[in-house]
């Protein structure tokens, strides 16, 4: 069982009380990832729900004190349908800076609101791996401008469900006015790109 603080920091995360639930599931069918990184997590435990081995990166103190709570995280795991082996690992840490990581050693790389996850973090992603990036903080700008991804998807999200789709995705990240992207710029910037067709978010695939 959750202790009391645990517990009441994931349904404060799960406002919209199966959301992120349902995007993992869509995300999951799609690309059947079993090891997950997330930097910038906070306490979204929800990836644990499907995916059999997720690595959390934050550095906000509420975090640490989420998921030092095992028996706890593992209570909300069970009650969701988890995984029965299900491996949850925190690193207690700023992804900005060097994380004891291997290169190349996660199949899913998740950046939800975080900032510039897949600038500091994407060399921890294989090769055929997949970058499932959001466009606030404009880092589904920057994974568009790094030459090792490619964009394999979208998740699209209506009436409160999920999906992905993989067609026609020359239709996204078309910028609805004329300016040049750069690294520089959305430093710069802080802040999303605004685009002519907005997903709720996208799936890259490292090429190289």
């Amino acid at each position: 069982m959750a202790k009391r603080t645990t517990a009441e920091l994931w349904e404060k995360q799960d406002l919209g009380v199966g959301d992120r639930r349902g995007l993992y599931d869509a995300v999951a069918a799609t690309i059947g990832a079993r090891r997950v990184l997330y930097p910038g997590s906070y306490v979204d435990i929800a990836p644990s729900f499907h995916f059999p081995a997720v690595t959390y990166v934050d550095v906000d103190k509420r975090a640490k004190a989420f998921f030092a709570d095992v028996d706890g995280v593992a209570a909300i795991v069970a009650d969701n349908d988890g995984p029965p082996d299900a491996s949850v690992t925190f690193l207690h840490a700023d992804y900005t800076d060097p994380l004891d990581l291997d290169a190349e050693a996660f199949d899913l790389l998740v950046s939800l609101y975080a900032g510039f996850v897949s600038e500091h973090c994407a060399h921890h992603l294989r090769i055929g791996g997949t970058l499932l990036v959001n466009s606030s903080h404009g880092d589904a700008a920057m994974a568009s401008i790094d030459r090792r991804l490619e964009l394999t998807g979208v998740v699209i999200s209506r009436d409160e469900t999920y999906s992905v789709d993989t067609g026609g995705l020359e239709r996204f990240m078309i910028p609805k006015r004329d300016q040049a992207i750069t690294v520089e710029s959305l430093h710069a910037s802080g802040r999303g790109v605004a685009y002519t067709t907005s997903p709720f978010a996208y799936l890259f695939t490292r090429r190289r």
